[in-house]
């Protein structure tokens, strides 16, 4: 495993951790954590951020915590905790009895800020939000210093234990830390400890009115843990000075380190958990499972699965800064895995029938078909060859185009694993124009297996007797965003940034009747379709819903 890890992750992280080892930097197991906020579903970045934690630990033997970052009693929710749960173990990365709450260190993280207290290096600051951000300054200028910044150790202690005991409302006060105002870094300009939040908390009720601002509590708790590499997401690089910052204050022995790596967005879609929300709320997509989203729940309902997401996050590798990927790698990953593996079903999106005219309309034949071209082992089943068939729209053109290899009037071709067809006539709707039926007839010497060579087709199509026929929905997914889509930070215009075909549904589409006898979540090929898993969702005893996992090739980008 460490040799598999190490080549996957050649970085400066495997490298950091292989020579604290070396040099027996901590005495304890080498460990990391994962602290997502319970506010929310595990999306792509979040995966990628387990990976690059987990594998890391597994890689020298040691531990993985997943750690709720649960200190906002207005945003977290039980219902986020279990999803999350689910979602990681889901992923392969299971923490087994290294799970953790931020807030059951809660009495911990308060006696913290009391020593800081006591060392002069925090103070309780009763500017308003409005003036704490004036006081800070700027990027360009300095910060100035609060007007409540030297009051005595004493005062400081007793009215930080007022805000502990409900004695100011929310917002009236916070406790900062007593850095430098002056700082070239805004993180280390007094930044808040402590804020006042009079609402109950999902785990600990009404037990607490003050929280920590995660920038104070996540060197505690890590340090609670044992956490020896704390790995962060590229946007705390500037916070790791204020990370150290406490640790020293706080004469943590053998202190976590540190460090960062890229961020991962997903192209063409949403991985921004305030943007997420806005479309689940707007109604925009079908909850925080919909195919489209880059959340780990919705491409676990599309039907990727975890074991080639975890290599797709292997091939990605260390990103150092921001990246843009798109699913090309994960689509290839899993349609060579799915290539090999599915059986393969006849299927109709958008039927249009075909009647063999010299076919005894109560005569069937029973053909025996193969379930994969290459691999005998996936067996065969028996499809009724019928007077009466179903064919894809687009596999007939009355006017063909050139280079068009299908069925055409006056044309002829192969009906896979049955005979040639040639169409001699279509009926049209008078008043729309649009083709009901193709009248064909077929040339029973060409039975596929026959050995016939009489003469060559152009095309092979696929087609489901109308007396075996199951009806379904299948729904193919493309790119959520526009691929010229433009955002505007603080409020998008989602009517211009979505895809409007991003969902392509077929209500009335078909399929042979071996497929109502596939279980369920067996994912399956569709004949020139794709690779397809049932909605579990949506899908009834009644009528039958298909997720288009990947197409049979890269149509991503297009």
């Amino acid at each position: 495993m460490k040799e598999d890890i190490q080549a996957t992750h050649p970085h400066a992280f495997y490298t950091m951790i292989k020579e604290d080892c070396e040099h027996q930097v901590f005495h304890r197991p080498i460990c990391t954590r994962f602290p997502p906020e319970p506010n929310g579903y595990l999306h792509i970045g979040s995966a990628y951020a387990i990976h690059m934690n987990a594998s890391l630990a597994k890689a020298f033997d040691g531990e993985f915590h997943l750690r709720f970052d649960d200190t906002n009693p207005l945003k977290e929710d039980e219902a986020f905790v279990q999803a999350i749960l689910q979602d990681i173990r889901w992923l392969g990365y299971d923490p087994g009895p290294h799970i953790y709450y931020g807030s059951d260190y809660a009495e911990t993280i308060y006696e913290a800020a009391l020593k800081l207290i006591e060392r002069g290096a925090a103070y309780v600051c009763d500017l308003s939000a409005e003036d704490t951000a004036i006081y800070r300054g700027t990027l360009t200028e300095s910060g100035k210093e609060s007007p409540y910044r030297n009051r005595s150790v004493e005062e400081n202690r007793q009215r930080f234990e007022a805000m502990r005991a409900g004695q100011y409302a929310s917002g009236a006060c916070v406790l900062r830390a007593k850095i430098d105002m002056a700082s070239a870094n805004m993180n280390m300009r007094d930044p808040i400890l402590f804020r006042i939040i009079h609402a109950s908390h999902y785990r600990t009720g009404d037990s607490w009115c003050i929280y920590p601002m995660y920038d104070f509590a996540h060197p505690i708790q890590d340090w609670i843990e044992g956490v020896t590499h704390s790995l962060c997401s590229i946007e705390f690089k500037d916070h790791r000075p204020l990370y150290e910052w406490v640790q020293e204050q706080l004469e943590l022995a053998e202190p976590s380190r540190q460090r960062e790596f890229g961020r991962l967005y997903l192209q063409d879609s949403v991985t921004s958990k305030r943007y997420l929300r806005q479309l689940v709320e707007r109604g925009d997509v079908d909850g925080w499972d919909d195919p489209r989203l880059a959340t780990v729940m919705g491409m676990r309902r599309r039907g990727y699965q975890a074991s080639h997401i975890r290599q797709w996050m292997a091939e990605i590798g260390l990103i150092r800064h921001e990246a843009v990927v798109d699913l090309h790698t994960l689509d290839h990953i899993t349609r060579a895995d799915l290539q090999g593996s599915t059986k393969g079903y006849m299927t109709i999106l958008d039927p249009i029938k075909l009647i063999i005219t010299n076919r005894d309309q109560h005569e069937t034949e029973w053909l025996d078909i193969p379930f994969h071209t290459e691999h005998d082992v996936f067996g065969s089943r028996a499809m009724p060859f019928t007077r009466e068939l179903f064919i894809e729209r687009e596999d007939f053109m009355e006017v063909p185009e050139q280079g068009y290899r299908r069925l055409t009037l006056g044309g002829e071709v192969r009906l896979k694993g049955a005979y040639y067809v040639h169409c001699h006539h279509v009926v049209k709707d008078e008043l729309t124009g649009n083709i009901l039926e193709l009248h064909c007839t077929y040339d029973p010497k060409t039975k596929s297996g026959s050995g016939f060579e009489g003469r060559k087709v152009k095309g092979t199509i696929h087609w489901v007797a109308a007396s075996d026929a199951v009806p379904l929905e299948v729904r193919l997914y493309h790119s959520l965003l526009r691929s010229d889509a433009k955002f505007n930070e603080k409020e998008p215009d989602w009517s211009m940034l979505l895809n409007p075909h991003s969902l392509v549904t077929y209500k009335n589409a078909i399929a042979e009747g071996s497929l109502s006898r596939v279980e369920s979540g067996e994912r399956v090929q569709f004949v020139r379709h794709g690779y397809f898993i049932e909605d579990m969702k949506d899908s009834s005893s009644e009528r039958k819903v298909y997720n288009r996992i990947v197409a049979l090739k890269d149509s991503w980008k297009k």
